[in-house]
């Protein structure tokens, strides 16, 4: 079905595209802003037809973030494929607003309180173009053994990552447990995959979150990320601890989460993220119990 019947389809009202024109969508995907010839506009990302459940995954994660009515998401329209292109469409938010840390940390701390009875998801989806398996586990230690750090070092090692970089992975991988003496992470639902350019303000200065890799885990992870490549300030974790308070050993736990998007760098641009990488788990294995 062609996108314009796929949105007439989804909104019950008949779309007819007068101008479209292309936008910032990250290195992965194409993106444009879709105009009606009603004036109504959509945000669309499009990328190769064999991706199709790529988007349809993102569709239902933007869903399910958006299920515990705790942050602004962009909510999805619609998506398929039209000739050798899939495609997701969502609602346009106009973003660019001031962003309030405290107000987003609240949010996020709020968000997280959505929970599951089990760590992972009903389907895998994609860690940037990088598949991410979530079969359901009771063991979150055992999940981010085999379904996190394990995928990725796998990955690695067939891309070429040295013997010492697979050698301290996996002898962290064995030494997780150390990390996790008296604190039981609950199932609570993330973004997956948030770091600075997956979260903004609208024009009321809403915080927005998007590009999500959606699973239910450990919120700490959510929290690391926006660590990784310079985050929102301390006013927004000084907000999410009041809301929810932060575990001690979170202080050590997030460099342990964060290898895992290193990892996943590596695995997806190559270059000095092996390195880092290696250093990284390395430091955490001296730091293990």
């Amino acid at each position: 079905m062609s996108l314009e019947s796929l949105i007439t389809q989804s909104t019950g009202k008949a779309f007819r595209l007068a101008d479209e024109r292309a936008t910032g969508g990250g290195c992965i995907n194409q993106a444009a802003v879709l105009t009606g010839t009603d004036g109504r506009r959509f945000f669309v990302k499009r990328n190769s037809a064999r991706l199709s459940d790529m988007f349809a995954a993102e569709a239902e994660g933007l869903l399910a973030l958006a299920e515990s009515q705790a942050i602004r998401v962009p909510l999805p329209v619609c998506h398929g494929v039209e000739g050798a292109q899939s495609f997701l469409v969502m609602e346009l938010l106009e973003l660019g607003g001031r962003l309030d840390p405290a107000v987003f940390g609240e949010q996020m701390a709020q968000m997280h309180r959505h929970t599951a009875e089990r760590f992972g998801w009903h389907r895998d989806n994609t860690i940037g173009a990088t598949p991410q398996v979530n079969t359901w586990r009771e063991d979150w230690i055992g999940f981010w053994r085999e379904q996190r750090l394990g995928c990725q070092i796998d990955l690695a090692t067939q891309r070429g990552g040295g013997r010492g970089l697979q050698d301290a992975v996996r002898r962290l991988m064995e030494a997780l447990p150390g990390f996790f003496d008296g604190y039981n992470p609950v199932p609570s639902v993330l973004h997956g995959d948030l770091w600075s350019g997956n979260w903004d303000a609208d024009r009321e200065g809403n915080p927005v979150i998007y590009d999500p890799a959606v699973y239910f885990g450990d919120r700490e992870t959510d929290l690391a990320m926006t660590e990784l490549f310079g985050g929102p300030g301390s006013r927004f974790y000084d907000a999410y601890h009041a809301t929810w308070p932060i575990d001690p050993g979170y202080r050590v736990r997030k460099d342990l989460y964060n290898l895992y998007h290193l990892l996943n760098h590596y695995n997806l641009f190559g270059g000095g993220y092996a390195g880092q990488s290696e250093r990284l788990a390395r430091r955490l294995l001296s730091e293990a119990r």
